[in-house]
């Protein structure tokens, strides 16, 4: 589960298995995680509150173009 960036604790990374499906990240803090589909972006599913959900959608968005690279470059 390669590592893309940690931000304001949070790990964004990908599954080595996830290839097949469409662009997306996810995203853990704790015992939490959450998936980020990019396009459209909006949250797949969430174990995180509401209010962290939106703050994960800010991050992910400000690290729209690194989490694509990082795909095509993983997933090439």
């Amino acid at each position: 589960m390669p590592t893309i960036i940690r931000v304001k604790g949070y790990r964004l990374f990908f599954v080595s298995f996830d290839g097949s499906e469409p662009i997306h990240v996810h995203v853990r803090r704790g015992d939490f995680t959450a998936k980020v589909w990019m396009d459209p972006m909006r949250i797949a599913w969430s174990e995180f509150k509401a209010h962290e959900d939106r703050e994960i959608l800010r991050i992910v968005a400000e690290h729209a173009t690194l989490v694509q690279e990082k795909w095509h470059e993983y997933f090439a």
